[in-house]
Protein backbone atom coordinates (compact mmCIF):
# COMPACT_ATOMS: atom_id res chain seq x y z
CA UNK A 1 0.00 0.00 0.00
CA UNK A 2 1.18 3.51 -0.83
CA UNK A 3 0.39 6.65 1.12
CA UNK A 4 -1.17 8.52 -1.80
CA UNK A 5 -2.63 8.04 -5.24
CA UNK A 6 -2.63 11.18 -7.44
CA UNK A 7 -4.84 11.62 -10.51
CA UNK A 8 -3.56 14.28 -12.91
CA UNK A 9 -0.14 15.85 -13.38
CA UNK A 10 -0.47 19.53 -14.17
CA UNK A 11 0.73 22.24 -11.81
CA UNK A 12 -1.47 21.01 -8.95
CA UNK A 13 -0.44 17.36 -9.31
CA UNK A 14 3.25 18.13 -9.65
CA UNK A 15 3.20 20.46 -6.64
CA UNK A 16 1.41 17.91 -4.48
CA UNK A 17 3.71 15.08 -5.56
CA UNK A 18 6.70 17.18 -4.58
CA UNK A 19 5.28 17.74 -1.10
CA UNK A 20 4.98 13.96 -0.82
CA UNK A 21 8.50 13.29 -2.10
CA UNK A 22 10.05 15.90 0.18
CA UNK A 23 8.27 14.33 3.16
CA UNK A 24 9.24 10.75 2.24
CA UNK A 25 5.69 9.68 1.45
CA UNK A 26 5.04 6.88 -1.03
CA UNK A 27 2.81 7.65 -4.02
CA UNK A 28 1.81 6.81 -7.57
CA UNK A 29 0.33 9.04 -10.30
CA UNK A 30 -2.27 8.37 -12.98
CA UNK A 31 -2.07 10.79 -15.90
CA UNK A 32 -3.30 10.58 -19.49
CA UNK A 33 -2.32 14.12 -20.59
CA UNK A 34 -5.90 14.91 -21.61
CA UNK A 35 -5.78 18.31 -19.88
CA UNK A 36 -3.42 20.68 -21.66
CA UNK A 37 -3.85 24.06 -19.97
CA UNK A 38 -0.71 23.84 -17.81
CA UNK A 39 1.36 22.71 -20.79
CA UNK A 40 0.22 25.31 -23.33
CA UNK A 41 -0.09 28.30 -20.97
CA UNK A 42 2.25 31.26 -21.17
CA UNK A 43 4.06 30.15 -18.03
CA UNK A 44 4.06 33.61 -16.46
CA UNK A 45 4.27 34.30 -12.79
CA UNK A 46 3.22 37.82 -12.02
CA UNK A 47 1.69 38.97 -8.72
CA UNK A 48 -0.15 41.96 -10.21
CA UNK A 49 -3.47 42.16 -12.04
CA UNK A 50 -2.27 44.59 -14.68
CA UNK A 51 -5.66 45.69 -15.92
CA UNK A 52 -6.27 47.66 -12.72
CA UNK A 53 -2.91 47.57 -10.85
CA UNK A 54 -4.03 45.44 -7.92
CA UNK A 55 -2.42 42.50 -6.14
CA UNK A 56 -3.78 39.15 -7.28
CA UNK A 57 -5.40 37.01 -4.59
CA UNK A 58 -2.90 36.43 -1.72
CA UNK A 59 0.00 36.73 -4.17
CA UNK A 60 2.26 38.20 -1.49
CA UNK A 61 1.85 34.94 0.51
CA UNK A 62 2.08 32.65 -2.50
CA UNK A 63 5.09 34.07 -4.33
CA UNK A 64 7.75 33.24 -1.70
CA UNK A 65 6.45 29.66 -1.47
CA UNK A 66 6.43 29.32 -5.25
CA UNK A 67 9.94 30.78 -5.59
CA UNK A 68 11.39 28.29 -3.11
CA UNK A 69 9.40 25.43 -4.62
CA UNK A 70 10.54 25.91 -8.23
CA UNK A 71 14.13 26.57 -7.20
CA UNK A 72 14.15 23.34 -5.20
CA UNK A 73 12.56 21.43 -8.06
CA UNK A 74 15.18 22.69 -10.51
CA UNK A 75 17.93 21.52 -8.18
CA UNK A 76 16.30 18.12 -7.66
CA UNK A 77 15.77 17.47 -11.38
CA UNK A 78 19.04 19.18 -12.37
CA UNK A 79 17.30 21.23 -15.06
CA UNK A 80 16.46 24.89 -15.66
CA UNK A 81 12.89 25.86 -16.47
CA UNK A 82 12.53 29.13 -14.49
CA UNK A 83 13.64 32.32 -16.25
CA UNK A 84 13.56 35.62 -14.38
CA UNK A 85 12.15 38.24 -16.76
CA UNK A 86 10.68 41.69 -16.21
CA UNK A 87 7.08 42.36 -17.14
CA UNK A 88 6.68 45.78 -18.76
CA UNK A 89 3.14 47.17 -18.75
CA UNK A 90 2.39 49.40 -21.73
CA UNK A 91 0.54 52.57 -20.74
CA UNK A 92 -2.27 53.80 -22.97
CA UNK A 93 -2.31 57.31 -21.48
CA UNK A 94 -0.78 59.72 -18.98
CA UNK A 95 -3.76 58.95 -16.74
CA UNK A 96 -2.72 55.30 -16.60
CA UNK A 97 0.80 56.32 -15.61
CA UNK A 98 -0.64 58.36 -12.76
CA UNK A 99 -2.74 55.39 -11.60
CA UNK A 100 0.45 53.31 -11.59
CA UNK A 101 2.13 55.76 -9.21
CA UNK A 102 -0.92 55.76 -6.95
CA UNK A 103 -0.86 51.96 -6.81
CA UNK A 104 2.91 51.82 -6.23
CA UNK A 105 2.45 53.93 -3.09
CA UNK A 106 0.31 51.24 -1.41
CA UNK A 107 2.16 49.09 1.11
CA UNK A 108 1.22 45.70 -0.37
CA UNK A 109 2.13 46.80 -3.89
CA UNK A 110 5.41 48.57 -3.18
CA UNK A 111 7.56 45.40 -3.49
CA UNK A 112 6.16 44.70 -6.96
CA UNK A 113 5.73 48.02 -8.79
CA UNK A 114 8.83 49.99 -9.82
CA UNK A 115 8.28 53.71 -9.35
CA UNK A 116 10.85 54.49 -12.04
CA UNK A 117 9.07 54.24 -15.37
CA UNK A 118 10.88 52.35 -18.12
CA UNK A 119 11.60 53.95 -21.49
CA UNK A 120 10.97 52.07 -24.70
CA UNK A 121 14.18 51.62 -26.68
CA UNK A 122 12.80 49.05 -29.11
CA UNK A 123 11.88 50.54 -32.51
CA UNK A 124 9.84 47.42 -33.30
CA UNK A 125 7.31 48.21 -30.53
CA UNK A 126 4.52 50.77 -30.76
CA UNK A 127 4.80 52.44 -27.34
CA UNK A 128 3.49 56.06 -27.32
CA UNK A 129 4.03 56.42 -23.56
CA UNK A 130 6.36 54.71 -21.10
CA UNK A 131 6.26 51.32 -19.40
CA UNK A 132 5.55 50.35 -15.82
CA UNK A 133 7.94 47.63 -14.65
CA UNK A 134 6.62 44.80 -12.48
CA UNK A 135 9.19 43.22 -10.16
CA UNK A 136 9.62 39.59 -9.02
CA UNK A 137 8.26 38.22 -12.30
CA UNK A 138 9.31 35.65 -14.87
CA UNK A 139 8.21 32.61 -16.80
CA UNK A 140 8.39 28.85 -16.48
CA UNK A 141 8.90 26.48 -19.38
CA UNK A 142 6.01 24.38 -18.13
CA UNK A 143 6.26 21.73 -20.85
CA UNK A 144 9.92 21.12 -20.00
CA UNK A 145 9.07 21.08 -16.28
CA UNK A 146 6.36 18.43 -16.74
CA UNK A 147 8.39 16.34 -19.17
CA UNK A 148 11.33 16.35 -16.75
CA UNK A 149 9.16 15.43 -13.79
CA UNK A 150 7.34 12.70 -15.71
CA UNK A 151 10.73 11.25 -16.68
CA UNK A 152 11.71 11.04 -13.01
CA UNK A 153 8.35 9.48 -12.08
CA UNK A 154 8.70 6.93 -14.86
CA UNK A 155 12.26 6.02 -13.89
CA UNK A 156 11.03 5.39 -10.34
CA UNK A 157 7.92 3.42 -11.33
CA UNK A 158 5.58 6.05 -9.91
CA UNK A 159 3.42 6.86 -12.93
CA UNK A 160 0.70 5.09 -14.90
CA UNK A 161 0.19 6.77 -18.29
CA UNK A 162 -3.46 5.86 -18.60
CA UNK A 163 -6.97 7.19 -18.16
CA UNK A 164 -8.43 6.88 -14.67
CA UNK A 165 -11.85 5.18 -14.61
CA UNK A 166 -13.73 6.52 -11.59
CA UNK A 167 -16.25 3.68 -11.49
CA UNK A 168 -13.41 1.24 -10.83
CA UNK A 169 -12.32 2.98 -7.62
CA UNK A 170 -13.17 0.95 -4.53
CA UNK A 171 -13.52 3.07 -1.40
CA UNK A 172 -12.88 1.26 1.87
CA UNK A 173 -12.82 2.64 5.41
CA UNK A 174 -9.07 3.22 5.64
CA UNK A 175 -7.94 3.08 2.03
CA UNK A 176 -8.90 3.21 -1.63
CA UNK A 177 -8.20 0.49 -4.19
CA UNK A 178 -7.83 1.04 -7.93
CA UNK A 179 -6.91 -1.93 -10.10
CA UNK A 180 -3.75 -3.30 -8.42
CA UNK A 181 -2.98 -0.15 -6.41
CA UNK A 182 -4.01 0.40 -2.80
CA UNK A 183 -3.53 3.81 -1.15
CA UNK A 184 -4.41 5.49 2.13
CA UNK A 185 -5.61 8.61 0.28
CA UNK A 186 -6.39 9.68 -3.26
CA UNK A 187 -5.99 13.29 -4.46
CA UNK A 188 -7.63 14.44 -7.70
CA UNK A 189 -5.63 17.17 -9.45
CA UNK A 190 -7.21 17.04 -12.90
CA UNK A 191 -7.78 20.66 -13.85
CA UNK A 192 -10.83 21.12 -16.04
CA UNK A 193 -11.08 17.33 -16.33
CA UNK A 194 -12.75 17.44 -12.91
CA UNK A 195 -16.10 18.01 -14.66
CA UNK A 196 -16.06 14.26 -15.48
CA UNK A 197 -15.09 13.22 -11.94
CA UNK A 198 -17.95 11.21 -10.41
CA UNK A 199 -16.95 12.29 -6.90
CA UNK A 200 -16.28 16.01 -7.34
CA UNK A 201 -18.29 17.10 -10.39
CA UNK A 202 -20.80 18.82 -8.09
CA UNK A 203 -18.26 21.59 -7.58
CA UNK A 204 -18.81 24.74 -9.70
CA UNK A 205 -16.01 24.36 -12.22
CA UNK A 206 -16.75 26.83 -15.03
CA UNK A 207 -13.66 26.53 -17.20
CA UNK A 208 -12.26 29.21 -19.46
CA UNK A 209 -10.75 28.33 -22.82
CA UNK A 210 -7.51 30.12 -23.61
CA UNK A 211 -5.74 30.28 -26.95
CA UNK A 212 -2.19 31.40 -27.77
CA UNK A 213 -0.24 31.88 -30.94
CA UNK A 214 3.53 31.61 -31.33
CA UNK A 215 5.22 34.01 -33.75
CA UNK A 216 8.68 34.28 -35.27
CA UNK A 217 9.90 37.88 -35.51
CA UNK A 218 13.58 38.27 -36.41
CA UNK A 219 13.54 42.07 -36.06
CA UNK A 220 11.76 42.25 -32.70
CA UNK A 221 14.74 41.49 -30.42
CA UNK A 222 12.77 41.88 -27.19
CA UNK A 223 13.91 40.22 -23.97
CA UNK A 224 11.21 41.52 -21.61
CA UNK A 225 7.64 40.29 -21.27
CA UNK A 226 5.42 43.01 -22.71
CA UNK A 227 1.85 43.49 -21.49
CA UNK A 228 -0.58 45.57 -23.52
CA UNK A 229 -4.02 44.18 -24.36
CA UNK A 230 -2.12 40.89 -24.75
CA UNK A 231 1.06 39.37 -23.34
CA UNK A 232 4.12 39.07 -25.58
CA UNK A 233 6.45 36.48 -24.08
CA UNK A 234 9.98 35.88 -25.44
CA UNK A 235 10.83 32.21 -25.93
CA UNK A 236 14.28 32.55 -27.52
CA UNK A 237 15.37 31.97 -31.14
CA UNK A 238 13.22 34.93 -32.29
CA UNK A 239 10.08 33.14 -31.08
CA UNK A 240 7.39 34.79 -28.95
CA UNK A 241 4.21 33.47 -27.37
CA UNK A 242 1.23 35.80 -27.73
CA UNK A 243 -1.97 35.51 -25.70
CA UNK A 244 -4.29 34.82 -24.35
CA UNK A 245 -7.96 34.78 -25.19
CA UNK A 246 -10.76 34.02 -22.70
CA UNK A 247 -13.79 32.05 -23.80
CA UNK A 248 -16.26 30.64 -21.26
CA UNK A 249 -18.60 29.20 -23.88
CA UNK A 250 -16.42 26.68 -25.70
CA UNK A 251 -15.33 23.73 -23.56
CA UNK A 252 -12.61 22.08 -25.66
CA UNK A 253 -8.92 22.27 -26.59
CA UNK A 254 -9.56 22.99 -30.29
CA UNK A 255 -7.96 26.10 -31.81
CA UNK A 256 -10.22 28.58 -33.62
CA UNK A 257 -9.65 31.11 -36.39
CA UNK A 258 -11.70 33.66 -34.44
CA UNK A 259 -9.30 33.58 -31.47
CA UNK A 260 -6.26 33.60 -33.76
CA UNK A 261 -7.55 36.66 -35.60
CA UNK A 262 -8.32 38.40 -32.30
CA UNK A 263 -4.74 37.88 -31.13
CA UNK A 264 -3.28 38.98 -34.47
CA UNK A 265 -5.38 42.17 -34.45
CA UNK A 266 -4.14 43.10 -30.97
CA UNK A 267 -0.58 42.14 -31.85
CA UNK A 268 -0.65 44.38 -34.92
CA UNK A 269 -1.39 47.31 -32.63
CA UNK A 270 1.74 46.53 -30.62
CA UNK A 271 4.35 45.56 -33.21
CA UNK A 272 5.96 47.62 -35.96
CA UNK A 273 7.91 44.75 -37.51
CA UNK A 274 7.13 41.74 -39.67
CA UNK A 275 6.35 38.37 -38.11
CA UNK A 276 5.07 34.92 -39.02
CA UNK A 277 2.61 32.82 -37.02
CA UNK A 278 4.27 29.42 -36.50
CA UNK A 279 2.00 27.76 -33.93
CA UNK A 280 -1.46 28.01 -32.37
CA UNK A 281 -2.52 26.18 -29.19
CA UNK A 282 -5.53 26.02 -26.89
CA UNK A 283 -6.35 24.71 -23.42
CA UNK A 284 -9.06 24.85 -20.77
CA UNK A 285 -8.21 26.81 -17.62
CA UNK A 286 -9.79 25.37 -14.45
CA UNK A 287 -11.70 28.48 -13.41
CA UNK A 288 -14.31 28.60 -10.64
CA UNK A 289 -17.36 30.86 -10.34
CA UNK A 290 -16.09 32.59 -7.17
CA UNK A 291 -12.48 32.76 -8.51
CA UNK A 292 -11.06 30.77 -5.63
CA UNK A 293 -9.35 27.35 -5.63
CA UNK A 294 -11.16 24.08 -4.93
CA UNK A 295 -9.25 22.35 -2.15
CA UNK A 296 -10.33 19.86 0.46
CA UNK A 297 -12.00 16.63 1.48
CA UNK A 298 -14.99 14.91 -0.07
CA UNK A 299 -18.02 15.45 2.19
CA UNK A 300 -18.77 11.70 2.45
CA UNK A 301 -15.60 9.83 1.55
CA UNK A 302 -12.90 10.89 4.00
CA UNK A 303 -9.91 9.60 2.02
CA UNK A 304 -10.86 11.42 -1.21
CA UNK A 305 -9.37 14.87 -1.76
CA UNK A 306 -9.33 17.53 -4.46
CA UNK A 307 -6.74 20.18 -5.42
CA UNK A 308 -7.94 22.29 -8.30
CA UNK A 309 -9.41 25.55 -9.60
CA UNK A 310 -6.33 27.76 -9.83
CA UNK A 311 -7.45 29.57 -12.98
CA UNK A 312 -4.81 31.65 -14.74
CA UNK A 313 -2.60 32.05 -11.62
CA UNK A 314 -1.73 28.39 -11.19
CA UNK A 315 2.03 28.88 -11.20
CA UNK A 316 1.97 30.93 -8.01
CA UNK A 317 -1.07 29.32 -6.35
CA UNK A 318 -0.19 25.64 -6.91
CA UNK A 319 2.83 25.23 -4.58
CA UNK A 320 1.11 27.20 -1.80
CA UNK A 321 -2.25 25.41 -2.09
CA UNK A 322 -0.57 22.00 -2.41
CA UNK A 323 1.39 22.59 0.79
CA UNK A 324 -1.81 23.74 2.52
CA UNK A 325 -3.62 20.56 1.54
CA UNK A 326 -0.70 18.32 2.50
CA UNK A 327 -0.44 19.98 5.93
CA UNK A 328 -4.20 19.68 6.36
CA UNK A 329 -4.22 15.94 5.63
CA UNK A 330 -1.10 15.09 7.61
CA UNK A 331 -1.27 17.45 10.60
CA UNK A 332 -4.90 18.65 10.59
CA UNK A 333 -3.75 22.21 9.92
CA UNK A 334 -6.87 24.18 8.99
CA UNK A 335 -7.58 25.00 5.36
CA UNK A 336 -8.26 28.58 4.41
CA UNK A 337 -12.06 28.89 4.32
CA UNK A 338 -11.92 30.84 1.05
CA UNK A 339 -10.59 27.82 -0.83
CA UNK A 340 -12.04 24.95 1.22
CA UNK A 341 -14.64 23.05 -0.85
CA UNK A 342 -16.75 22.90 2.31
CA UNK A 343 -18.12 26.24 1.08
CA UNK A 344 -20.10 24.25 -1.50
CA UNK A 345 -22.61 21.54 -0.63
CA UNK A 346 -23.06 18.25 -2.45
CA UNK A 347 -26.82 18.21 -2.85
Amino acid sequence: MVDYMIVGLGLAGTAFCENLRRNNKTFVVFNNRSQTSSRVAGGLYNPIILKRFTLSWRADEQLPVATEFYSGLEQFLNVRFDEKLNVLRKFASIEEQNLWFEAADKNKLKPFLDVTLAQNDNAALNIPFQFGKVLQTGKLDTKFLFDSYEKWLSENDKIYAQTFHYEQLKIEENCVVYQNVKAKNIVFTEGYGMVCNLFFNYLPMQGSKGEYIVIKAKDLNERNIIKSSIFLIPLGDDLYKVGATYNREQKDNITTEKAKNELIEKLNGLLKCNYTVVDHVAGMRPTVKDRRPLVGQHPKHKNLWVLNGFGSHGITIAPWAAKSLYDHIETKAPLLAEMDIARFTND
